[in-house]
């Protein structure tokens, strides 16, 4: 809470109340995250976290969006359902990701793997983490983007569709997800668990190395920190499932089957058209937001330069 002060010869204690809840809502306004489906199918997106955004799941028709806000210290993660059916009550179950309550909402439950999650902290006046997971498995494409943001702020995530690349071993039941190691087989040196539970023993397997490969920047094994972790201060999310179209995503397969020896998940160099649409929708959004932001902290000035001409008053953090 910041300290209010006023000029005792200026009779304009609202004004310089206005200034004050400018400074403080701006200081403690959180994240939005907007959710995007480019698959050509519907997605239902699940929500686990505290406090609450409002709802634990939700349904997202192809070619829609949906934004929630968050305060600043929220810390979860979302991931899409695929092949879900819900009765006219909203109850029900879905092929992939499932959250278990038979519901759309999870009701506070997190995804059954394999699943392709986006896990978030938000800081307190403080960078927020995200990262793109794969440890629990794959289900369904997905990217992170950041808009308005000071640091790092990369582009994360797994655009590539790696269900049709998936080893048999690792392939679920229809072919609609592809599960981790640790899932299929169980075993400590997959898991990371055991006497596998530290850095120092546990290591990429050949399976999360596949993962790695077809998408570098997401989580493929429990300690993969270093080159899966990123950071940025101030910004707002947007998580894309399906962000490339599905003729880009066969040319990006045709090109990771021309590319790879062997059995695998497929090259981890993305194409040059699928890495050009990345970079132009993250730099559009960033103008967009940018450019929003530039204008609203002008305006901060001219209001807060106004009414400190008016009122001698001054917001002091405290």
């Amino acid at each position: 809470m910041g300290l209010f002060l006023c000029n005792k010869h200026y009779p304009q204690p609202f004004l310089c109340f206005l200034i004050f809840l400018i400074f403080n809502v701006v200081s403690v306004s959180g994240a939005t995250f907007t959710f995007t489906n480019k698959c050509d199918y519907t997605v239902w997106p699940g929500i686990y976290g505290k406090p609450e955004l409002g709802t634990t799941g939700f349904e997202l028709t192809k070619a829609t969006t949906r934004t929630f806000q968050a305060p600043t210290g929220w810390s979860g993660r979302f991931w899409g359902r695929t092949g879900c059916q819900f009765d006219s009550t909203g109850h029900g179950t879905c092929s992939t990701a499932d959250c278990g309550s038979g519901e759309i909402s999870c009701n506070g439950a997190t995804a059954s793997p394999p699943a392709t999650l986006a896990e978030f902290t938000l800081g307190t006046g403080s960078m927020d983490f995200y990262d793109v997971s794969l440890v629990d498995g794959y289900n369904l494409p997905m990217m992170v983007t950041t808009s308005g943001g000071t640091g790092s702020c990369e582009v994360t995530g797994c655009s590539s569709d790696l269900n049709p690349k998936c080893p048999s071993e690792l392939k679920v039941e229809g072919g609609g997800a592809c599960n981790s190691a640790c899932g299929a087989f169980g075993k400590p040196e997959y898991c990371c668990n055991g006497a596998f539970s530290n850095p120092d023993t546990c290591h990429p397997s050949v399976y999360s190395q596949m993962f790695k490969t077809a998408c570098p920047k997401a989580y493929s094994y429990a300690y993969d920190d270093a080159s899966s972790t990123f950071t940025c201060s101030g910004a707002d999310y947007s998580i894309t499932f399906c962000p490339t179209s599905s003729s880009s995503l066969k040319s990006a397969a045709d090109s990771s089957t021309n590319n790879t020896k062997g059995t695998g998940l497929g090259s981890g160099s993305r194409g040059g058209s699928e890495q050009s649409e990345l970079t132009n929708d993250a730099w559009m959004a960033y103008m967009a937001t940018a450019s929003g932001g530039s204008t609203m902290v002008s305006l901060l000035v001219v209001v807060v330069g106004f009414m400190f001409s008016i009122c001698g008053c001054f917001v002091f953090p405290s």
